[in-house]
């Protein structure tokens, strides 16, 4: 009977829990198994990982935008030009308690059980031009002589 009471006083403090806990508090309160796509702090920042969102998005459209407030909103105007044009609400969260390193996550209300939800880094116009204009490197040029073509 103490187990019972206990329990009640502690929802009424400290609210419900809720199953999965820190999973939610870790994909920014959904669930893994709604989660269509992740993108990290970094990725936010420098305005990577774009085309697949736009892409995830194409495929699930009634999905819904989620921000971590703890990045300035300046890093999600590319992300939300993106949600505006296909109709995607998107909403910011800041939890104060729980600290992660995901920036963005697009999720739906049910699950999708999506299983990649990283998003790819999309190279920047300077990396492209860079990695044609690199010259290989000495080992490079050995290894090519041993890989079959």
């Amino acid at each position: 009977m103490s187990k019972q009471v206990e329990d009640y006083l502690n929802d009424g403090m400290y609210g419900t829990r809720l199953p999965k806990q820190a999973e939610r508090n870790h994909y920014l309160g959904t669930l893994r198994e709604r989660v269509v796509l992740v993108l990290t702090f970094g990725q936010v920042m420098a305005d990577k990982g774009l085309q697949d969102l736009e892409k995830a998005i194409k495929e699930y459209p009634d999905a819904k935008l989620i921000f971590n407030g703890h990045i300035a909103d300046r890093f999600f105007r590319a992300e939300k030009t993106l949600a505006n044009q296909y109709n995607v609400p998107y909403t910011v969260i800041q939890d104060e308690e729980n600290k992660t390193d995901i920036g963005a996550v697009l999720a739906c209300d049910y699950a999708v059980n999506v299983e990649n939800i990283a998003a790819e880094d999309d190279p920047s116009p300077e990396e492209i031009d860079k990695d044609k204009t690199e010259p290989s490197s000495f080992w490079n040029k050995i290894k090519g002589w041993f890989q079959p073509k």
